[in-house]
């Protein structure tokens, strides 16, 4: 039976948010079984700070996806910490932060995945309980789509189209989510922008903390990062890391096939609207193992949570 999982031990780092410039400590801590992800902002007293990490309390998806609470309490840019954190199979995860931005890091999520090994990840007594998707879903906005398809597992096919920068253009990746997988696939594929894109962002005030050290910048047909790029398609694997950490605000892990075309934030999360107000589209199942069909677990879906019927 696959069971939840947590870390064993609280591990604590420190860095710059990409968009607001301000240094932020995180501090990551087990969690019981049925908990979730959910982050506390400690700058805020009591319930005032608690954020789950859920696709219906997304509240900006422009640039990164940013989650809040009804108290207007927000965490911006959570998409590669939570990527990370299905990427490594946690279920339980308590994230601490002082400040109103997820460290950038090196604008992948290999080092979020490295401070979560190092904090060891457990297996803890109580089965998983995932969703399993049963009909298509899919959302357009005029030739971009993004879709979700009955699945063993979680996979996901992404193709972006950059036709006036050579650098990119057209870029197609397939994946199968197991953390070998993520880790060797996915974890290190950086954020990117333009130039041009970077210095307008920075003259009104956002992207105050970008640079070539947690970004892939690109001026015309030119990489200007010395170091080149991590993989000859680092951008659509990227795309494809961003598409793994807005599915894991669904509040469980997903069993489906995502299918997309030039997707982003703001088309992931309104897939996921979409296959929540569709109660014939999705079940809860208890996991097995990842390739042995589920058993249906009969419950109903909550704001993003569990509860007997």
């Amino acid at each position: 039976m696959a069971l939840q999982k947590t870390i064993k031990n609280r591990m604590v780092c420190q860095g710059v948010g990409v968009h607001t410039g301000l240094v932020s400590t995180l501090t990551l801590l087990p969690a019981p079984e049925g908990t979730g992800i959910i982050f506390r902002r400690t700058d805020h007293q009591g319930v005032a700070g608690v954020v789950p990490a859920r696709f219906d309390r997304v509240t900006d998806t422009k640039l990164g996806t940013t989650i809040g609470n009804v108290y207007g309490v927000k965490v911006h840019t959570v998409e590669h910490l939570m990527a990370a954190v299905v990427g490594l199979g946690i279920t339980n995860l308590i994230i601490e932060i002082d400040a109103a931005e997820v460290p950038i890091m090196d604008g992948s999520a290999a080092p979020f995945v490295f401070l979560l090994e190092c904090a060891g990840v457990v297996a803890q007594s109580e089965p998983v309980r995932a969703i399993r998707v049963r009909e298509v879903v899919r959302v357009e906005d005029g030739d971009k789509y993004a879709e979700l398809r009955p699945g063993i597992g979680f996979s996901a096919d992404l193709e972006i189209a950059f036709e006036n920068c050579p650098v990119i253009d057209r870029q197609f990746y397939s994946f199968d989510l197991d953390t070998p997988s993520f880790k060797a696939e996915l974890a290190r594929a950086r954020t990117f922008g333009f130039r041009h894109e970077v210095e307008y962002l920075q003259k009104n005030g956002l992207a105050r903390g970008g640079s070539l050290s947690n970004s892939i910048v690109l001026d015309g047909a030119k990489i200007m990062n010395e170091d080149g790029l991590r993989y000859t398609d680092e951008f659509v694997r990227h795309k494809l890391l961003d598409v793994v950490g807005d599915m894991a605000l669904a509040g469980a892990p997903l069993y489906a096939q995502f299918r997309g075309f030039k997707t982003g934030h703001a088309l992931n999360n309104k897939l996921l609207h979409e296959l929540f107000a569709r109660k014939g589209a999705w079940e809860y199942v208890t996991l097995h193992t990842r390739r042995v069909a589920p058993t249906v677990d009969r419950s109903v879906y909550v704001g993003g949570l569990a509860a007997a019927e």
